[in-house]
């Protein structure tokens, strides 16, 4: 049992690492927060002083604002909807016992590793071109015409290209879940003569609900701050722009830093609302 003095011994050798983390988040949010209500040109004058709410109702009556919101927020959720019911599926068939099995293992796994960056550069030049991408050539061997994906379907495009990067994440840690299931059930439901749709969804589903919490929670973080394949395919227009994208836009192509800065407020209270969503809805399963 701890004493009390050994409690107060971790509480000392901890408070370097927790001091050091409070300062890590309150000093950038402390200046997100103090630019949001000044009118800072960096390029035009500095500091022009004091803005009040100026910089809040300019960004939210942007004509841009709502539909980056909308984007945002069809990304998040396809790609999540995309990653964990794919995740779902390739963790069962890579539960499987197969000739090869680590080594197919690792090539489903190895996009989580290319950067975004990278890998969006690999989707727009050689499966999206227009004229020599791979979808080009497919489209021509069936006589259609060739699409222009990130212009024509700039959205979609940019979900396939994010859950690409996500379902790797998603599977492996569904995989995990999956190996840690007792092999017991299964064999006692197959003996009496539940199909594998019955098993799947009175056994199997139930047991990755933890693991499909913590995939949703973890990609919902990062999601929210997608930025570099919009930047490197479609440069945020034909209807691509996310709230991040938007915020960029405002502090360094208009070099408005107070505006930018109050749109960073704007994705801070996003995110936690979303957040209060998702722990409602599939919060409690962590506590399962």
């Amino acid at each position: 049992m701890a004493t009390k003095a050994s409690r107060s011994a971790a509480r000392v050798m901890m408070a370097p690492a927790v001091i050091l983390l409070l300062g890590w988040m309150l000093v950038p949010l402390t200046m997100t927060l103090w630019f949001s209500f000044r009118k800072y040109l960096p390029l035009r004058g500095g500091d022009l002083g004091w803005a009040g709410f100026d910089n809040y109702t300019r960004f939210v009556t942007s004509s841009a604002f709502w539909p980056s919101i909308q984007a945002t927020l069809i990304i998040v959720g396809a790609v999540l909807l995309i990653t964990v019911c794919l995740g779902v599926v390739l963790a069962m068939l890579l539960d499987q016992p197969m000739w090869g099995q680590g080594v197919v293992r690792i090539l489903v796994i190895a996009p989580f590793f290319v950067m975004p960056t990278v890998s969006a550069l690999v989707w727009k030049n050689i499966f999206m071109d227009p004229t020599n991408g791979l979808f080009a050539h497919l489209w021509k061997f069936f006589g259609a015409d060739p699409v222009s994906w990130l212009s024509q379907a700039s959205l979609p495009s940019i979900i396939l290209i994010v859950s690409w990067q996500w379902l790797p994440f998603a599977t492996l840690i569904l995989l995990t879940a999956i190996q840690s299931l007792d092999s017991e059930q299964l064999e006692a439901a197959e003996m009496d003569g539940a199909p594998h749709l019955k098993r799947f969804w009175f056994i199997i589903l139930p047991h990755l609900a933890r693991a499909i919490t913590i995939v949703v929670l973890i990609q919902t973080i990062f999601l929210l701050s997608i930025f570099a394949e919009i930047f490197v395919t479609t440069g945020g227009a034909f209807g691509s722009k996310t709230l991040t994208y938007l915020i960029f836009q405002r502090v360094l192509e208009s070099q408005n830093v107070g505006l930018g800065s109050a749109g960073g407020v704007y994705a801070i209270i996003l995110a936690n609302i979303v957040a209060i969503f998702l722990m409602r809805i599939v919060g409690k399963n962590l506590d399962a």
